[in-house]
């Protein structure tokens, strides 16, 4: 992968990237292992971005397919990962929050279902509900529906603490 291209391509939606490693990894080694998997798989598909949605809206649908696919991986103990460091900077970005609510938010966000996962967080980054269902692969009605429940979940679960 070319330097230029990470800067260009992908450096500018670390953010994206990072907040969905976060939400399918449960400590640094494996986040890190996520966003080297993430930024790879997105150098090696490159080509097949068409133009048909936004280049970040393509990075979410990639993004969340690698988590996904990971996470299957990982149940089978059959793990695969390149072995090249995650820059400081963004590692520094993917630790806790300051603010303990974002904290505790998280951690409810990582019991919920792994699709229920990228439905909130594409949420909470105010997609739409069609560009959600265009990410998940289903419609915008049944975008709106999973989300009256992963709020109704996510409060139920904050409430316990």
């Amino acid at each position: 992968m070319s330097s230029d291209f990470y800067t260009i391509s992908i450096l500018p939606f670390a953010a994206i990237i990072i907040k969905i490693c976060r939400a399918y990894t449960n400590n640094q080694e494996d986040f890190e292992d996520y966003y080297q998997e993430v930024c790879l798989q997105i150098w090696r598909s490159r080509e097949n971005f068409r133009g048909q949605s936004e280049w970040s809206t393509w990075i979410y649908r990639l993004s969340l397919n690698v988590c996904l696919t990971l996470l299957k991986k990982k149940k089978n103990n059959n793990r695969h990962f390149v072995s090249d460091a995650v820059p400081p900077e963004l590692t520094e970005d993917s630790r806790a929050f300051a603010d303990e609510s974002l904290n505790q938010l998280y951690a409810a966000i990582r019991q919920l279902s792994e699709v229920d996962r990228g439905v909130i967080l594409l949420y909470l980054e105010e997609k739409s509900y069609q560009e959600i269902a265009d990410i998940i692969g289903t419609n915008p009605n049944n975008i709106g529906v999973r989300i009256k429940r992963i709020k109704e979940r996510l409060k139920k679960l904050l409430d316990k603490k």
